[in-house]
């Protein structure tokens, strides 16, 4: 399985009007041949597959991206809570590739933010 190394931060937006690079999320996770999340290798290691979210200088959230039945793709930061959950919009269709756009809806206050994914590279 590789690994690719996704990094995201926020798009532009009436509070960032030039979007803000100090918010956003470093994600580890397969991808398949055309760029979308691939379940069938992620089944094979989910604990590889994780997620770091950085906001504004604030402590780093480390957690796992989680494939949940009913929610689709989830980024978990304690299994044992599924208040700290984010959860982004149609994550198993988007293909990530550098220039495209990912909705996220953060665990603080639920709201749904838009990022831009920056790079993707293979992990390593």
């Amino acid at each position: 399985m590789t690994l690719y190394h996704i990094h995201l931060v926020m798009a532009r937006n009436k509070e960032f009007p030039e979007g803000n690079v100090h918010r956003g999320y470093d994600i580890h996770a397969p991808l398949d041949a055309d760029g979308h999340l691939d379940e069938a290798a992620w089944e094979k290691a989910p604990a590889a597959c994780t997620v770091v979210r950085f906001w504004d200088g604030a402590r780093s959230e480390l957690g796992y991206l989680v494939h949940d039945a009913k929610a689709g793709w989830v980024f978990d930061y304690d299994p044992a809570d599924e208040d700290d959950d984010e959860t982004g919009y149609r994550l198993s269709s988007h293909v990530f590739k550098t220039g495209e756009y990912i909705s996220v809806r953060d665990h603080d206050a639920g709201e749904l933010h838009t990022f831009v994914i920056s790079s993707v590279t293979p992990a390593g």
